[in-house]
């Protein structure tokens, strides 16, 4: 059973960071685009960032571009999402996903899903 465990949420101001993690065996690692997703109450469940299987190749949604920092770490098994300057419309629950498909922007996409993080940002 694949596992993606995600840890580093929690509340913080306007302005500030958080980073998450989440981290997963080798075996899913290793042969998987990584992804960040967010829902937020009432909304769909929408595209973040990702980072590639090979070469390590990131793509970002463009509310977050420049704010936010998607990561691998392959000896740890953990890809990270560091998250600077949020916003409140950054709260959501955030998470990680493993997956290769075609569509990186997509959920459909993505196999295996952790359990989520949350993130509240306060004006």
């Amino acid at each position: 059973q694949v596992q993606l465990v995600e840890s580093g949420g929690g509340l913080v101001q306007a302005g500030g960071s958080l980073r998450l993690s989440c981290a997963t065996s080798e075996r899913t690692f290793s042969s998987a685009d990584m992804g960040w997703f967010r829902q937020a109450p009432g909304k769909e469940r929408e595209f973040v960032a990702v980072i590639s299987r090979r070469y390590s190749s990131t793509y970002y949604a463009d509310s977050v571009k420049g704010r936010f920092t998607i990561s691998r770490d392959n000896a740890k098994n953990t890809v990270y999402l560091q998250m600077n300057s949020l916003k409140p419309e950054d709260t959501a629950v955030y998470y990680c996903a493993a997956g290769g498909g075609m569509v990186v922007v997509h959920p459909s996409s993505y196999s295996y899903w952790g359990q989520g993080t949350q993130v509240t940002v306060s004006s």
